[in-house]
């Protein structure tokens, strides 16, 4: 079977639905809460349930039947303040999974981030050079936990240490996509402003406070989440490809396109309106992000990645403009 920490979450709900629907077994390692989170397994026959509490003592118990982890479980705001918490979940959760998939011989693939890259002043270049690595400068602690895990594992593979028998980390995007309406203000602003849209109604996303970007004109690379689960599943179908690498999808675009994406999908004009950013986020704000994709496609990943006019397009239709929106 294969473990899915962060199973019930946006991308980890995606990856378990496509392996629930190939007929694997998945368990699940998440916390449900008393929100409507669990309707993201909802559609999906899951083998088992552990609380991540728990998730050492089934491993003791039960870990011979573990095929693969996926490890997508975190504390993934990056507003969050409690840097013990995201320590003790980001980083040393991940370090355990790490050292048992490496004592039992079990792949290994997790959620890195692109908040790895800060600003990008040092690009968006996944290189896996320790060095390269150490010059990265995260804007927030959630960044800085990922990356802290990610120079931990170069290094335990620079140092001939034991280790999974496969391991990837993935610095996932901006991704978007059925299954993050648990996710609150960590939404896409694809799913916030849907009702919007569709209502012919005004959205409102950020003035630039930079005069080389235009009011909107703030660029992200946007990944649909279809093609964060597609580099998942190839992955486990290429156990020797070894690495972190970026999911993106190569070409940065502004907000301002992703809200007309939004507008064209649901019939209707865009109608924009512009406010300005809050004064503490703006020296942490990124303005550009762009994932390089050329350690990804060297590896021999060669499906094409979703445009956003396709992505936004198929996400409405398919499940935002639906009475049951879940995948």
């Amino acid at each position: 079977m294969t473990i899915i920490t962060g199973g019930a979450g946006f991308i980890g709900s995606n990856i378990a639905a496509a392996l629930a629907d190939r007929g694997e077994e998945v368990v699940i390692c998440d916390r449900l809460g008393s929100g409507d989170k669990w309707r993201n397994l909802a559609k999906h026959l899951i083998t088992g349930f552990v609380s991540p509490q728990d998730l050492p003592g089934w491993l003791s118990a039960r870990g011979g039947s573990v095929k693969s982890v996926i490890h997508m479980g975190a504390i993934s705001a990056t507003t969050e303040t409690d840097v013990d918490l995201i320590t003790d979940t980001n980083i040393k959760f991940s370090t355990l999974l790490w050292d048992w998939c490496a004592a039992h011989d079990v792949p290994l693939i997790y959620a890195s981030s692109a908040a790895t890259y800060g600003d990008g002043a040092q690009g968006f270049v996944d290189d896996n050079d320790p060095a390269c690595l150490a010059r990265l400068r995260p804007l927030n602690a959630y960044g800085w936990s990922k990356l802290a895990f990610d120079r931990f594992v170069v290094d335990q593979v620079r140092r001939g240490r034991r280790r999974p028998r496969q391991w990837a980390g993935l610095k996932f995007f901006n991704a978007y996509g059925p299954n993050e309406y648990h996710k609150g203000e960590m939404m896409s602003v694809v799913a916030k402003n849907h009702a919007i849209a569709a209502a012919g109604g005004r959205v409102r996303l950020f003035r630039s406070h930079r005069p080389d970007y235009a009011d909107g004109g703030q660029l992200r690379d946007f990944v649909y989440v279809r093609d964060c689960v597609d580099v998942v599943l190839w992955l486990l179908e290429h156990p020797s490809v070894h690495g972190i690498f970026n999911v993106a999808t190569g070409q940065a675009r502004s907000f301002a396109d992703l809200m007309t994406a939004l507008y064209h999908a649901v019939g209707r004009e865009p109608a924009i309106d512009y406010i300005d950013m809050p004064a503490p986020l703006r020296t942490r704000y990124q303005y550009f992000t762009q994932g390089d994709l050329t350690r990804l496609r060297d590896a021999g990943y060669r499906a094409p990645m979703t445009g956003l006019e396709d992505g936004v397009t198929e996400y409405v239709q398919r499940f935002l403009s639906q009475p049951d929106p879940y995948r």
